[in-house]
């Protein structure tokens, strides 16, 4: 029946591709909307029950309808989009038991999709550094809260000038929904730049690098210090879309014909990693030089890999 499926979106694309795109995008919406309203009502108030009484039994049931979300999600990629090159590397040894670590670049709002879709069945349920205003996001920014995404505040100068204790009130914040992921096992994703990547902002902030923005360690270091050695691993993961920079809507139109993603096991100095956990990172200017002499090495690592990876597709092409 999936092969039935699979074949005839691959054909309308094929035949009558503005057909093709507008099928699959209209198939999308409608499973993606049609589960946001099903699920997000009971999500809601089992989030909401968590929250209120601390019960395990919801914070359990919050979990499992995001994972039928995701894994609906994912079946809609491999069943409605057309033939693509998607060239995906991960190690063999991750799994949905253990709790890691994983930092990557940003490209795109398609890239958290990307991560959901490699995930499934290697680690277990992704979170991510988010911004706190995303919570008025209808179920969907409350389904955040309530799966411990830690949310950061961003405060200007000026705000903090008027009100000094808002310096740390995010950082608390955060902290607090890293501890309540300490018993579960959870990937906790960084988007080390801070914001999706484009040429014109590499070049405002003077990026040493060619395909990456400056890394950013605040995230990072706060994740350590509230999780400690309970770590099982730090991931870095490298995503690349050789054709540019895919929206939201082109993932689902069958857009994003070629795809590159590279996940590898990082290690962090051990000295390091006990200064930030046992530390105060925020305060610290030597430990930070430190952290970001850490990351330099890393983002150009990965600057190197972008280039590898948009030259093997350039070299190596794929018939679609």
């Amino acid at each position: 029946m999936k092969n039935k499926i699979k074949n005839i979106y691959q054909n309308l694309h094929n035949k009558a591709p503005i057909v093709g795109k507008a099928a699959s995008f209209a198939t999308a919406a409608g499973v993606i909307g049609t589960n946001t309203l099903t699920y997000g009502i009971p999500l809601w108030l089992l989030g909401a029950t968590k929250v209120a009484t601390g019960s395990s039994v919801a914070d359990e049931n919050v979990i499992r309808i995001t994972k039928h979300w995701i894994k609906t999600n994912n079946l809609l990629i491999d069943n409605i989009l057309p033939e693509r090159d998607w060239r995906i590397e991960l190690p063999d040894d991750l799994e949905e038991d253990k709790q890691y670590l994983l930092i990557s670049n940003h490209l795109s709002w398609v890239d958290t999709s990307i991560v959901q879709y490699i995930s499934q069945d290697r680690l277990p349920l992704t979170r991510f550094f988010t911004k706190y205003n995303l919570i008025y996001i209808p179920f969907i920014g409350q389904a955040f809260y309530f799966l411990d995404f830690p949310m950061m505040k961003r405060h200007s100068k000026a705000e903090i000038a008027k009100n000094p204790r808002l310096k740390d009130r995010d950082i608390l914040e955060a902290k607090r929904a890293c501890e309540l992921l300490k018993d579960k096992p959870f990937a906790l994703l960084n988007y080390l730049e801070g914001t999706r990547f484009t040429p014109k902002k590499r070049d405002a902030q003077n990026s040493p690098y060619k395909n990456l923005l400056k890394p950013k360690a605040g995230g990072i270091s706060l994740a350590i210090q509230a999780l400690g050695p309970q770590i099982d691993g730090i991931l870095d993961m490298t995503i690349v879309y050789p054709d540019g920079s895919p929206s939201y809507t082109d993932l689902w139109k069958g857009n994003v014909k070629r795809l590159g993603v590279h996940v590898q096991r990082i290690d962090i100095p051990q000295e390091l990693f006990t200064a930030i956990e046992e530390g105060d990172y925020n305060n610290d200017e030597a430990m930070k030089q430190t952290m970001y002499a850490w990351l330099d090495e890393i983002w150009k690592n990965k600057d190197e890999q972008i280039s590898r990876i948009k030259a093997d597709f350039e070299n190596s092409p794929k018939s679609l």
